[in-house]
């Protein structure tokens, strides 16, 4: 798998515009969604103090030992981390950061396919060959061209409407094509997952199984995250992005859902501000472990 770099600009390049620039889209590796180097990134607002961890659970003694555990695995990791967790099963539910937004790279991925089933579903058909063939190649291999023709085909209206109809409120669509620079959070992504893995009137029970399927044949490459350090006996289906941009660094998201040794349970980790691609798969690996561990003792 190839990773795009960063290349700076020259003198009579800048002076172009942004609106020309903006034009220019440069591909990153498979899975990175769009790389803009002259657009600023959308930046939260700092708040007074710094965030965090939250838990709530339950289970006795079960919140306060996941706080205390992934703030410990936070400890020294450098970048801005948003973290979400929520466990039918005890009823509990952690967040570091919920509303922050992130640029979604490729976890926008399984928003589309959502989009997708949503409204065939609307109509009451089928998915095409063709868009079988897309909607595995986005989520398995995370292929880039197959999710821009998707988008494209769907447009923005019936992505807002999707939106909508999940409460996904604070997620705001990418504009010009650019589906990788969607800004997602926490929140959003933990609704996403709430809605794939359990009875809705959003998605039907056909179009649930379709999207886990797929989020549980991702190449083993791209297995990193929040599936890190998960039970033997627990199912898995993941989908991970990352992005690279001349603010905040390296873009490196993972969210996940897990069913088995008596949890059903999803997680949503966000980062930006990493040196590396690897430096941020570090930093959410260090949460994930801790949370599997947790549930699992509890």
């Amino acid at each position: 798998m190839t990773h795009g770099t960063s290349h700076e600009k020259s003198k009579d390049e800048k002076a172009r515009g942004v609106s020309r620039r903006a034009r220019a889209l440069v591909a990153v590796g498979v899975g990175a969604g769009v790389f803009i180097p002259s657009l600023a990134a959308a930046t939260p607002a700092i708040a007074a103090t710094t965030p965090t961890v939250s838990c709530t659970s339950a289970k006795a003694g079960l919140a306060d030992k996941l706080k205390k555990d992934i703030t410990a695995a936070l400890a020294n990791r450098k970048g801005t981390i948003a973290v979400g967790l929520y466990d039918r099963s005890t009823n509990t539910t952690c967040t570091l950061r919920p509303s922050t937004a992130y640029d979604s790279a490729s976890v926008v991925k399984v928003t589309v396919l959502a989009t997708l089933l949503w409204d065939a579903k609307k109509t009451n058909r089928y998915l095409t060959d063709r868009e079988v063939s897309l909607a595995k190649a986005m989520i398995t291999k995370s292929d880039n061209d197959a999710t821009s023709k998707l988008w494209k085909q769907l447009g923005l209206t019936k992505i807002k409407g999707f939106l909508a109809a999940a409460g996904m409120t604070q997620t705001k669509p990418g504009a010009n094509g650019y589906w990788g620079l969607t800004q997602i959070t926490v929140t959003d992504e933990q609704k996403l997952l709430k809605l794939i893995t359990a009875k809705n009137a959003v998605l039907s029970d056909n179009s649930r199984a379709y999207i886990l399927k797929l989020m549980g044949q991702v190449v083993s490459s791209q297995r990193w995250g929040t599936p890190y350090g998960v039970p033997s006996g627990v199912s898995v289906a993941v989908k991970n992005g990352w992005l690279q941009r001349s603010t905040n660094g390296w873009r490196v998201h993972s969210i996940g859902a897990f069913k088995g040794g008596g949890h059903d349970y999803m997680v949503t980790v966000l980062t930006h501000g990493n040196s590396t691609m690897n430096y941020g798969i570090t930093t959410i690996q260090g949460v994930a472990k801790v949370i599997h561990r947790g549930l699992a003792a509890s």
